[in-house]
């Protein structure tokens, strides 16, 4: 008999999938409940003058569902009973307070929102229709109380962080749903394993199976991550308007993994910042965040949404402005629920604003530099020497440096991908020397020629090694 003919109840798995997972979700549960009660001193920091009221919704969900938690064991659907009612509760819960908040207290308490969001994402498995009535009810209980009780209407609602948790709210059903199907493939997989070694002990045929499963899996995820480099790619400047800000430039973006912790972000504000008339200035960002792949992709999005968020602020006046904006911002967000060590997480950024009438620059640098090309000559605006996200016992600010241009200059942002690459004939890194010395030598040619020589030389040094990690390179003429 073939292993692959052993038949596996759906109730087997369901009982095994239950007993492996309630003790795990009960902590989760109870953790959610205590979480939900500190999170009152958030209410208190952001909107004081409502923070009784926020903690009597608080109670009321946490008390009642720590009180069906007591008696889990009498109640249809037992302890995922308990954890949807946590989850709702604390959905319409934060519904009803952003309904009460202005636009500027909304965008505090939004974050707070998305990480109910991942968290459920992270740590609930359940069947996806527990995710579809949250996430259908999250809507409605947002647009009733946004009707009733606030003067924001629908727009400014999705402009000021509704739109971003209804994504990751979605975001996480499907993620819920991808998790739990694997998880019941892998409980199926796992006692159709055993009784088959029970019965046969035949190795080989349950070597095929398990490499069957795995491929499966892998499918599924790579499908997931493929969706999600959708998401992050969508977030990056479309090259019709990076062909709208900047005359001459090119773009080298090449990620190690399908999605990538490096992006570039780019945009034009009208400003009375360099003359009495209004000026239009041109801002361009390249940052590498910690790590690469999904986790260097999470922090990029966190990364994408603080930037043009500082460029909205009235307070945001010069390029080390936005990065104190950024940093304080990552900060705060990262380890605003973290009750361990703090969250250690950032991303290094060079930030540029340029006004091209008159030819002024101005540069901001958290342990990214910029390369500026004068007659081949190069020049260095170095950076200061801390991460965005780096945990202090105070944030430092960032250093603004202003800078003359001149007709055919050239601009150089840059992450660390190029000059880490391993590669050569020592197997050695690149090196920044080497890279600079490719800039100075295509000084002369167009950019699409410069980015194509750069590409074929990294190409070239890194030979048949792996990708190191992800590399973003922008080059700016000026005209």
């Amino acid at each position: 008999m073939s292993p692959l003919s052993i038949h596996i109840t759906e109730q087997e798995v369901k009982t095994e999938f239950h007993k492996g997972t309630e003790r795990f979700h009960t902590i989760a549960c109870l953790v959610g409940i205590v979480l939900n009660l500190i999170w009152v001193i958030s209410d208190y920091v952001v909107f004081p003058e409502r923070c009784f009221d926020f903690f009597i919704f608080r109670a009321t969900v946490s008390i009642s569902t720590l009180f069906f938690l007591a008696l889990k064991n009498k109640i249809k659907g037992g302890i995922y009973f308990c954890l949807f009612y946590l989850v709702l509760g604390i959905s319409i819960q934060n519904a009803y307070m952003w309904s009460l908040m202005d636009a500027i207290h909304f965008k505090q308490h939004t974050f707070a929102y998305i990480a109910l969001f991942i968290g459920a994402g992270m740590l609930v498995l359940w069947e996806i229709w527990y995710s579809v009535l949250i996430f259908i009810a999250t809507l409605i209980s947002n647009y009733v109380f946004i009707k009733v009780n606030s003067s924001l209407d629908i727009s400014d609602f999705l402009i000021n962080g509704g739109l971003l948790t209804i994504t990751v709210a979605l975001f996480s059903v499907f993620l819920i749903r991808s998790r739990y199907r694997l998880t019941i493939k892998e409980i199926k997989s796992r006692l159709e394993l055993s009784k088959s070694k029970e019965r046969l002990q035949e190795e080989h045929t349950t070597v095929i199976t398990q490499k069957k499963e795995i491929e499966e899996k892998n499918t599924e995820i790579l499908s997931s991550i493929r969706y999600a480099k959708r998401i992050q790619y969508a977030l990056l400047p479309p090259e019709e308007k990076m062909n709208e800000l900047f005359e001459d430039y090119f773009v080298f973006y090449q990620p190690k993994d399908i999605v990538s912790g490096d992006f570039y972000w780019a945009t034009k504000l009208i400003t009375t910042r360099f003359q009495n008339d209004d000026t239009e200035i041109y801002l361009i960002a390249v940052a590498d965040c910690t790590g690469h792949g999904v986790p260097g992709a999470f922090m990029s999005l966190i990364g994408n949404n603080f930037l043009k968020q500082s460029a909205k602020e009235k307070t945001v006046n010069t390029p080390a402005q936005a990065l104190d904006f950024l940093n304080a911002n990552v900060v705060t967000t990262l380890n605003q629920h973290t009750t361990d060590a703090p969250v250690r997480d950032g991303m290094d950024i060079s930030l540029v604003a340029i006004e091209f009438n008159t030819k002024k620059l101005q540069y901001a640098g958290a342990n990214n530099p910029i390369y500026i090309l004068r007659n081949k000559e190069l020049i260095i605006l170095k950076a200061d020497k801390q991460a965005i996200g780096s945990v202090s016992e105070e944030l430092k600010a960032f250093t603004n440096h202003d800078f003359d241009l001149q007709t055919g200059d050239l601009i150089y942002l840059f992450t660390d991908g190029y000059a880490d690459q391993f590669g050569g004939p020592d197997g050695k890194k690149l090196k920044y020397k080497k890279f600079q010395d490719h800039l100075i030598f295509v000084a002369e040619l167009s950019m699409q020629e410069q980015k194509n020589y750069l590409k074929s030389k990294f190409e070239e040094w890194r030979g048949t090694t792996e990708q190191t990690d992800d590399v973003c390179v922008v080059g700016i003429k000026i005209t």
